[in-house]
């Protein structure tokens, strides 16, 4: 059995300045997906693409751009509808208290839907085409969250078996072993995800087939994941004895493997 370790949340401080670990968590995912989108740009159909269809750096730091305003604002509102509708419409001015914590990555997920179908149109590309382009590149974004969640000792997984070598005690989580889910989490949809993501990616597919890959490959290892993450206390089970995020997952699996199949007839009937 493991004791979760006392990391203090803050990395620096400068006077009243305070640089916490799960901020530059935030950085390292956001310099990430700007390093592996340059590299997206030699990857077909991106590489050979010229005049007014050609992709640029200068595209990539948009789209980075346009993409954090879409996880900050769609996760944050996400939350409030997903997991605590009720309480949020009774106190509507509580959805912009960011900083007491509560962002929904299924609610992120649709605020940078918004953000590429924003560049989409303004830069005039085809939308799965920004899809297939951004997919390979979140992974990464999604592993170094989990790092952050697991300093700071956050969503916890379930009770273990005090036999699990890794069973880990929490600080907030009472005196029993439980699953490290985060650690789950970033070995599932964040390390092992990106690596079959990019593998796929590095040959041209049918338009919008990578982004369909991402829905349902993200889907299905957070369903996984979930059977050791610890639901949310003010929710607990719903129906089938599912979490609130493997329902949310359900329409991501569904949904990604339709699109795959569709996108793949759609290619071979032209």
């Amino acid at each position: 059995m493991l004791i979760h370790p006392e990391i203090n949340p803050i990395a620096l401080q400068i006077g009243p300045l305070a640089v916490h670990w799960y901020g530059l968590t935030y950085l390292a995912a956001f310099a990430l997906f700007m390093f592996l989108g340059t590299r997206r740009l030699r990857h077909p159909p991106y590489a050979r693409m010229a005049g007014a269809q050609a992709w640029s750096t200068k595209d990539v730091e948009d789209i980075l751009f346009l993409g954090v305003m879409g996880v900050v604002l769609g996760g944050r509102i996400g939350y409030c509808l997903f997991y605590k509708p009720g309480y949020y419409a009774s106190h509507p001015l509580e959805v912009f208290y960011v900083w007491q914590g509560g962002m929904s990555f299924h609610g992120g997920l649709l605020g940078v839907i918004g953000s590429m179908f924003w560049f989409a149109h303004s830069r005039k590309k085809p939308f799965w085409q920004v899809a297939d382009f951004v997919a390979p590149c979140v992974p990464t974004g999604l592993a170094a969250g989990r790092v952050g969640n697991f300093i700071n000792g956050e969503l916890w997984g379930r009770l273990s078996s005090p036999d699990l070598p890794w069973g880990m005690v929490f600080r907030d989580g009472g005196p029993l072993p439980r699953h490290p889910s985060q650690v789950y989490q970033f070995l599932l949809e964040g390390l092992l995800l990106f690596i079959l993501l990019w593998l796929y990616a590095r040959k041209e597919r049918a338009q919008g087939q990578v982004a369909a890959a991402f829905m349902f490959g993200y889907g299905v290892f957070r369903f996984i994941a979930e059977f050791f993450r610890e639901p949310d206390a003010f929710l607990g089970l719903l129906s089938l004895g599912m979490s609130m995020g493997q329902w949310l997952c359900v329409p991501m699996i569904v949904g990604g493997a339709g699109l795959w199949w569709w996108f793949g007839q759609r290619k071979t009937s032209v």
